[in-house]
């Protein structure tokens, strides 16, 4: 099977995996990753091919609805890319990047191995930024029955992935517990230099929040 119908059966079969999908990481979330990444990739000379599929499947099975298990994303992906005809060694290379790609909290330094895997990632975490960023991110924790904000309840910088994985503070925690980290660990000098306008429109918002909120 060649490249291009390949990436046009995994964008069906993504679409069709999370139509309705409604914290955030529904298909249209996979679509702008995908295009952030083809822009960041032209820049940063990778392969095209791996980004694109990587992008396309990187929240096929997200440990965040699947009890935490980071291994479920490789292995539908893996099943999926095997039924297409996809080789071993891009396999492998896609998957490799699906493991790694997630947040895993403020103290977890988890890099990726690969200038696709950077791309991609790169590309996931700017849309975690910015007006959509924000639009995400009360939508993944209403999904989940969190308050919006809590004064007596402060961040917590996260030092293991099983602890980031048990928070479940207000909404606008968050922020600090991640969004805000993420501009500083931006993988590529294309990423970095995208992050920067929507990570001070995150800061922008959060002022005009606690201004309101004292009101």
């Amino acid at each position: 099977m060649n490249h291009r119908e390949a990436l046009r059966k995994t964008r069906l079969f993504v679409r069709s995996h999370l139509s309705g999908e409604a914290t955030g990481h529904d298909y249209w979330h996979t679509v702008r990753v995908v295009r952030m990444a083809e822009r960041i990739a032209r820049n940063e000379l990778a392969d095209l091919f791996v980004v694109r599929l990587a992008a396309l499947l990187h929240d096929i099975a997200d440990w965040k609805f699947h009890k935490g298990d980071i291994s479920v994303g490789p292995k539908v992906a893996a099943q999926w890319l095997k039924k297409i005809g996809i080789g071993a060694e891009i396999i492998g290379r896609v998957c490799e990047i699906i493991k790694n790609i997630s947040f895993k909290g403020a103290g977890v330094r988890a890099g990726m191995n690969t200038l696709e895997g950077k791309v991609v990632q790169d590309a996931d975490r700017l849309d975690a930024l910015g007006a959509i960023g924000i639009a995400r991110t009360f939508a993944y924790g209403g999904s989940k029955g969190r308050p919006i904000y809590d004064p007596l309840v402060r961040p917590k910088r996260h030092k293991t992935f099983a602890q980031y994985k048990k928070g479940a503070g207000p909404t606008i925690n968050h922020f600090y517990e991640k969004l805000l980290l993420l501009k500083g660990l931006m993988n590529t000098r294309t990423g970095r230099i995208m992050a920067q306008k929507r990570h001070a429109f995150l800061e922008i918002y959060l002022k005009r929040f606690f201004r309101e909120w004292k009101v």
